[in-house]
């Protein structure tokens, strides 16, 4: 039976009573504890910096050169938070229950309440670390709109909010480094966790530079690298992101909560050709000043600014009005998957609609400028003009990069923009300590599926992750810890070392002996292609039974067939690959088992069999309304065990953005 561990009590105080109860260890006893990070994106960085803060002795591994590198620099919008600056009726609870709402009704109470409740918190400690976060004129913090809210809350840094989110925790964990706290160990993968009479104490790392297995003994280990987005090979996510960490650990017991839950960004640039090998995203801020239409008329061939306004079907705006282009990113890429399957797309392959910022360009930016300027009676060329100056401080990196990408001049013509793969809402099961299943073994971030149910709102990453770092774990750690202080470090000469050594080892040494024909990008191209036709916008049970059988043969091609040149003991970015392309196809499997069991459709996982007479998710509460999380038995059987979501706060309906 999964026991969540929510504490009793109103919903109000469960995490203000937690906090007052849990068990601490006092300082002397934190420096005696070595705690291992995996991953030092926003997730990593701030548990690694803030454990160290309170005395821990820290080992953080990344893959990447640098935890600078970390995929939490990609991100472009924003975080959220319930400051209510705007004084527009935002509230923590606002903030829980749009999260609660946006996620489909599929996310634990206690988890998200707790999350707006820290959201508060998080814009301090930033704003503290020197995060240039956009000003309004007076000083204060600046908030723009995203999807499936109808109140301002987002802070940003222009387009660029994780990479100075992620430079503030990376600050961080430097002093910490600098202090003698923590230890990165860059370039370094993890690929085994070491279990010791049911606990974890430890992990076996692989230096990428010369190949060498390490062994790394820690009173607890916290897994915080990211999405597994890449399953599907075209997607937002940096290339190098995988899902093998995780993987690991879910293989030695932890068990794996709803990995069919995959969010779809609405606003992505096309794509263009079987060359691509990765996607680009373009925040969903732009919603906030763009509008998004399609022609009217099907294959309408002409250019963009060739369309007369009244030609133009402003299709979000037409179907929901309340929210028009701010609906959640599930609704949008729906909506436009439809237009586009209609014969209304745009572009060369006209899977494309276009987002539009002319109007708001002239309107919004122009107008404003022209009055706080003293222009009487602008022009269209004055108010284009001065309209492109305003854009350009809020969105100018953005419009650049899409300029760079595609040749065309967002100011000047619409930008064209397509559904992608982006964020995963499932990840390792934890329960409200952010608890694996496995003892010792806490999972952070996007990597675990705790806070966003079945689908996420935009801008609620950052708060996560940040949220589990600086303000969540260093309690519910510590609530573990108080009582391993008895217990006297291991060494990483233990028998249980040696053999996750030699397993690691073991599959290394077969991946280097199967000297086939086919490379490791073609597999993962191929493997790539069935998740997105089959169990990508949308899945039935005739196309996810296709998959697992697909999946299954490509498993067996694979480890008979895979071509990987260089050896072990060297930089081999090939051999790290196949690794972790062949978790992807391990981890393909399951997403499509847990997508065929819930014969719902809810928030990104969009069951054609289950949708209502004008296109929209059709839930089932009565059979579905739970959390799946998948128990690894043995190649090809897992066994799925149901955690019951309560809801005794907010009573689920329909989704309604009308």
């Amino acid at each position: 039976m999964l026991d969540s561990k929510i504490p009793a009590g109103p919903l109000d105080d469960k995490w203000t009573d937690y906090k007052g109860h849990c068990k601490l260890v006092n300082p002397a006893n934190k420096r005696k504890m070595e705690i291992i990070v995996v991953g030092t994106g926003l997730a990593g960085a701030s548990a690694a910096a803030s454990l160290g803060e309170l005395g821990y002795k820290v080992k953080a591994f990344c893959f990447q050169d640098s935890p600078r590198r970390a995929h939490s620099i990609a991100a472009q919008g924003g975080i959220n938070a319930a400051k209510n600056y705007q004084n527009d009726g935002d509230s923590v609870f606002r903030l829980f229950y749009d999260t609660i709402k946006g996620g489909d009704y599929r996310s634990r109470e206690g988890n998200v309440h707790r999350l707006a409740e820290v959201s508060v918190n998080i814009i301090d400690q930033c704003v503290a670390q020197g995060v240039p976060f956009a000003r309004e004129y007076g000083g204060l913090l600046n908030n723009r709109s995203f999807g499936g809210t109808q109140v301002k809350r987002t802070f940003y840094a222009a387009g660029q909010t994780g990479q100075q989110l992620l430079i503030g925790a990376y600050q961080a964990l430097e002093r910490q480094v600098a202090l003698g706290n923590v230890t990165v160990y860059s370039r370094h993968e993890m690929l085994e966790i070491v279990k010791i009479d049911g606990k974890v104490r430890g992990i076996i790392a692989r230096d990428l530079i010369t190949g060498k297995l390490e062994r790394h003994f820690g009173y607890a280990v916290l897994l915080c690298t990211g999405g597994y987005g890449n399953v599907f090979y075209l997607s937002t996510n940096a290339m190098g992101s995988n899902v093998t960490a995780i993987w690991k650990a879910h293989k030695q017991g932890a068990y794996f909560g709803n990995p069919c839950f995959t969010q779809i960004h609405p606003t992505c640039i096309p794509v263009s050709g079987d060359h691509q090998s990765k996607l680009t995203l373009m925040s969903e801020s732009l919603r906030n000043d763009g509008r998004i239409w399609v022609p009217k008329k099907q294959n309408d061939a002409r250019k963009a600014n060739d369309i007369p306004e009244d030609e133009r079907d402003y299709y979000l705006e037409r179907r929901y009005p309340a929210f028009g282009n701010l609906v959640p990113r599930d609704v949008a890429s729906r909506a436009a998957k439809e237009r586009c399957d209609a014969g209304f797309g745009v572009g060369t392959t006209k899977q494309a609609v276009y987002l539009d910022f002319k109007h708001n360009l002239i309107n919004k930016y122009g107008r404003t400028e022209a009055s706080k300027q003293g222009i009487e009676n602008p022009d269209i060329d004055t108010l284009i003009r001065l309209g492109k100056e305003a854009v350009k401080e809020e969105y100018g990196n953005l419009f650049d990069m899409y300029e760079k990408i595609t040749g065309e001049n967002p100011y000047e013509v619409p930008m064209r923009i397509y559904p992608a793969v982006h964020y995963t809402m499932g990840g390792l099961w934890v329960d409200y300590e952010l608890k694996t299943t496995v003892d010792g073994l806490y999972c952070l971030g996007e990597a675990n599926f705790s806070d966003h149910g079945a689908n996420r709102l935009g801008a609620s990453a950052l708060m996560q992750g940040l949220a589990d770092g600086y303000f969540v774990i260093p309690y519910t750690l510590g609530n573990y810890l108080a009582d391993e202080i008895y217990n006297k470090p291991i060494s990483t000469d233990h028998e249980a070392f040696a053999s996750a050594e030699k397993s690691v080892s073991d599959r290394i040494n077969k991946l280097m002996s199967i000297k086939g024909n086919t490379t490791v990008e073609s597999f993962h191209k191929k493997l790539g292609k069935i998740m997105w036709e089959k169990c990508g916008m949308a899945r039935n049970a005739e196309g996810l039974q296709q998959a697992i059988a697909e999946i299954q043969q490509l498993k067996r091609d694979f480890w008979s067939d895979v071509k990987i040149p260089g050896s072990i003991n060297e930089l081999n970015s090939e051999l790290d690959k196949a690794g972790r392309v062949a978790d992807f196809i391990e981890l393909g499997e399951l997403m499509c088992k847990d997508a065929l069991q819930r014969n719902e459709s809810c928030g990104g996982h969009f069951r054609e069999e289950s949708q209502t007479e004008e296109g929209e998710a059709l839930r089932h509460d009565s059979e579905y309304m739970y959390a799946s999380a998948w128990e690894f038995k043995s190649e090809s059987e897992w066994q799925l065990h149901k955690e019951e979501l309560k809801y005794q706060v907010i009573k689920p309906s329909q989704r309604n953005y009308k």
